[in-house]
């Protein structure tokens, strides 16, 4: 007779949901105030002119203009120019 014993085969198939982290507006595009530019943890960006950075790592535009990714001294700078 084939039956499944006490569920011991689906025991360990469980998954974490996904984050949704990564870049969300990219170099070049335009932004508004208050809007998120990067989901993040840690510090993998870092935020310049225009923009902050969120107590949960996420950086954010604190005006409205273009998205910039620089490169200074080794960090990627993201800035609202």
């Amino acid at each position: 007779m084939a039956h499944t014993k006490s569920q011991g085969a689906v025991k360990g198939n469980r998954d974490s949901i996904a984050k949704r982290l990564g870049v969300k507006i990219f170099g070049g595009s335009r932004v508004d105030k208050g809007n998120i530019i990067i989901r993040q943890k840690g510090t993998r960006f870092f935020a310049g002119n225009g923009a902050s950075q969120g107590k949960d790592y996420t950086i954010f535009a604190l005006k409205n203009g273009i998205v910039s990714f620089v490169n200074k001294r080794g960090k990627k700078i993201v800035e609202v120019v």
